[in-house]
Parts: C-alpha cells; sequence; structure tokens
C-alpha cells in the first residue's frame, strides 16, 4: 500500500488514562482489560486513508505515562507532527497534570497540534471532569482541538484519531 505522507502522533499523559487502550483499540479494533505499564515507549504504524487527502501512515508513539519515565519525553516528541495528550474523565489530577507535560511536549515546536482527549466516558458515575471544563483548558492552552473517547465502548476512537492526522496535514502545508 502506498500512502502519501507519513506522520509522527505521539501519544502522552499520566499512567493509567488509557493511552496503551486507545491505541491498541484503533490499531486492532480490540478493547483488552489487563494492558500492562508502558516501559518508556512502544510503537504502532498504521496506513489511515483520508478522504480527499489519500493515505496517510501514522507512526505511533505511545508514551509511558509513569513520572519515572518522563525524562525521556523530549527525545520522542522531537520530529513529532502532532500529539494527543490524555487524560481520565474520572481523575481531575490528570488533566491538572497538562500543564505539567505542556512545556515539554512544545520544547521543539511550540506550535505543533495538541489534540486534549478525555477518556474513560464510559464510566459516566465516576466523571470528575465536564466536558466544558475541559474544553476551556484545551482551548486557555491553545489545544488544536478536544475530544471525547471511549476505547471500550468503542466511541470516538477513530474519528480522533482521523481527526489529528488532518490538522497534522494542514499544519505541514502551511508549514511547505
Amino acid at each position: 500500500m502506498s500512502y502519501e505522507k507519513v506522520f509522527k502522533l505521539v501519544i502522552a499523559g499520566d499512567g493509567g488514562v488509557g493511552k496503551t487502550s486507545l491505541t491498541n483499540k484503533f490499531i486492532t479494533g480490540i478493547f483488552k482489560t489487563d494492558t500492562r505499564i508502558t516501559i518508556g515507549v512502544e510503537f504502532f504504524i498504521k496506513d489511515l486513508p483520508i478522504e480527499g487527502l489519500g493515505i496517510v501512515r501514522l507512526q505511533i508513539w505511545d508514551f509511558g505515562g509513569e513520572e519515572r519515565f518522563r525524562f525521556l519525553l523530549p527525545t520522542y516528541v522531537k520530529g513529532a507532527n502532532g500529539i494527543m495528550f490524555l487524560f481520565s474523565t474520572t481523575n481531575m489530577l490528570t488533566l491538572s497534570h497538562f500543564d505539567d507535560w505542556l512545556p515539554i511536549l512544545r520544547n521543539y515546536d511550540p506550535t505543533i497540534p495538541i489534540m486534549l482527549v478525555g477518556t474513560k466516558i464510559d464510566l459516566k458515575a465516576q466523571r470528575r471532569v465536564t466536558k466544558h471544563e475541559a474544553i476551556d483548558i484545551a482551548r486557555s492552552r491553545g489545544c488544536s482541538s478536544y475530544v471525547e473517547v471511549s476505547a471500550k465502548e468503542s466511541i470516538n476512537v477513530e474519528e480522533a484519531f482521523r481527526t489529528l492526522t488532518k490538522v497534522m496535514w494542514n499544519y505541514q502545508a502551511r508549514r511547505e
């Protein structure tokens, strides 16, 4: 399969917010309940057809969110075309930590497209972050967009990746 562009996409966020679950669901279509902690980074490839643009090869870098790995992040972010920052809608702390991550995520490119992603929206009874709160944070931090997902219930999984891929495409076109 030939592709028009190759984009490096980094997925970041605190440990346990669902980065690996979302990535696995997008790549394989399967939700695994027994994911293990990501040590450093895991790599995935997916060719994604985008209507009107062609096929984009996504190189997805699923970064381990544990704080002890964070020193590695600047190296992994270098050369990225876009970033998904995930937080759990069931844990306000994971969203408040976004401000700690932002300087690292924007270190090499202050205008890199960052999509803020609220996960675990299927856990309605445990929700602690409203959609309005998350949208406000996304806007005030200069994110390209905000989306809510559930890897478990297959809500907005592919849409999130498609949306950010289109943003990355447009961002690259403006820079060329």
